[in-house]
């Protein structure tokens, strides 16, 4: 399985409008100054993207962290991101485990995706696998896709959990039909071998050819090799 966590993404930020205009991004900072720790996490949101001040990882990590210490979820998800990443600051995957731990804990569902990850390669923790099914869990009940795909695999083989074939096509489904390329692939080989569901060859046909579609080689190494395309 791909490695979850050190791909960016802006999940975090949520469906956030920035609407920045002179005044209100000074208020911003003036706020963040004051101790705001939503300000905090939108300023240093605001040097990490970009957006109305140049791009300064070190000064998004210095905001993250403010408002992260004042107990900000989404800010102390980011901020273990940066320390697992050496984002703004040195890779420290201790302090990346323990802020990711912070913002899962408070119900952050991208932190709770990525402490999976942390839990199951032993990346600034021991390995646990009973504990990365644990944090997958939750964060694929919340919808994120990544989650969602490996929670899948999870159940199909057995990992941190018992085998439930059943359990991993549902979740294959769930993140597959949220676009995720490697879930289609493997939703496709569920349907073409008659795994946690009926043998439909016609919808295995479908979501490898999606899978290949999205960039998943593998799918289109399966798709040749099984002849998919006499069952579109």
């Amino acid at each position: 399985m791909k490695n979850l966590i050190f791909c960016m993404t802006l999940v975090l930020l949520g469906n956030q409008s920035w609407a920045i205009t002179s005044n209100n991004l000074d208020k911003y900072e003036q706020n963040a100054k004051q101790g705001d720790a939503k300000a905090q996490f939108l300023l240093g949101s605001m040097f990490f993207l970009g957006e109305g001040r140049t791009i300064d990882k070190k000064m998004a990590f210095y905001w993250y962290k403010k408002s992260a210490e004042q107990g900000n979820a989404k800010a102390q998800g980011f901020l273990g991101w940066m320390y697992a990443n050496g984002e703004g600051t040195t890779i420290d995957k201790k302090k990346a485990f323990y802020w990711l731990k912070k913002s899962a804990r408070q119900g952050n569902g991208y932190a709770q995706n990525n402490l999976g990850w942390m839990y199951f390669k032993g990346e600034g923790t021991i390995v646990d696998k009973e504990k990365a099914f644990y944090w997958y869990k939750k964060s694929a009940e919340q919808g994120y896709l990544k989650a969602q795909g490996f929670l899948g695999w999870m159940y199909a083989n057995g990992e941190g959990t018992t085998v439930d074939k059943e359990k991993a096509f549902y979740w294959y489904k769930k993140s597959a039909e949220q676009g995720n390329a490697e879930a289609q692939n493997n939703l496709g080989l569920m349907y073409f071998n008659g795994e946690g569901t009926t043998v439909d060859k016609k919808k295995a046909a479908y979501w490898v050819r999606k899978s290949y579609e999205n960039g998943y080689e593998k799918a289109k190494k399966f798709w040749d090799e099984h002849k998919l395309h006499e069952y579109e």
